[in-house]
């Protein structure tokens, strides 16, 4: 009897160890990364933010809020392939940051079969603009803004034809990527990015939540409880599964 009580105990003791560590690396996950995955729930979901400032091949100072490629792109990776993942909630309010580590984060949830719905929050500036249209639905709140406006460089820059040449494709990059994913037509969107008088030291323009979404920029205007809500309803509406065997496994 007594050893049946501790066999009992025992393995009473490994679950609730199992619950800790998992509570504890989920703990580690958001500390790290600031990535969280939504276990007790209608659907598994996966919530990814990307706040502060996009690095990319040069590391930011230590006091300044960034997002890294290095953990972003594989941790896309990890949710496209988990089966358990049914969908990707994308937070952004961002100030930009490297224009081809955003863009290869942009590109990358683009070309995603897991559901993904994006949420722009206080702002989605410059690079966060490929970003916010890059998931299958994109939201936002009516006090958040876009900024939008052409390609920069910081540093040294050759005041040479190359130099010129390199920023307009850049620019066509990432203009052929945000009408491509969105509503808005190439037109209207380069006549933002050239707009000015507008903003005191720059080109560009401040895209309100309600104008983003006028300008077929944003799909629509809501907050959490809403991109959760769509979501869901993309997840539900893929009857199939992400992968041709899925059928299969059922």
């Amino acid at each position: 009897m007594l050893d049946e009580n501790y066999e009992y105990d025992h393995d009473r003791e490994t679950e609730d160890e199992g619950d800790t560590d998992e509570e504890l690396s989920r703990e580690e996950l958001i500390l790290r990364t600031g990535q969280v995955i939504s276990r007790n729930s209608k659907h598994l979901i996966h919530c990814l933010d990307i706040i502060g400032q996009v690095e990319g091949h040069y590391v930011l100072p230590s006091k300044q809020k960034s997002t890294k490629y290095e953990h972003i792109i594989p941790a896309l990776v990890a949710i496209e392939q988990d089966r358990s993942i049914e969908g990707l909630i994308m937070i952004l309010n961002t100030v930009g940051g490297d224009v081809e580590a955003g863009l290869a984060i942009a590109e990358l949830i683009a070309g995603m079969k897991t559901p993904t719905v994006s949420l722009v929050v206080g702002g989605g500036h410059s690079i966060g603009v490929p970003l916010a249209v890059s998931a299958k639905y994109s939201f936002i709140v009516p006090s958040a803004t876009m900024t939008i406006h052409p390609v920069r460089m910081n540093g040294l820059v050759l005041g040479v034809p190359q130099t010129f040449s390199y920023f307009e494709k850049m620019q066509d990059r990432i203009v052929r990527f945000v009408t491509s994913n969105s509503r808005i037509t190439e037109e209207k969107f380069r006549e933002l990015l050239m707009k000015t008088g507008e903003l005191t030291m720059d080109m560009g323009t401040v895209v309100e939540g309600e104008t983003a979404v006028e300008i077929g920029l944003i799909d629509s205007m809501g907050s959490l409880s809403d991109a959760i809500e769509k979501l869901y309803q993309l997840i539900e509406s893929e009857p199939s599964g992400r992968y041709p065997d899925d059928r299969e496994n059922e």
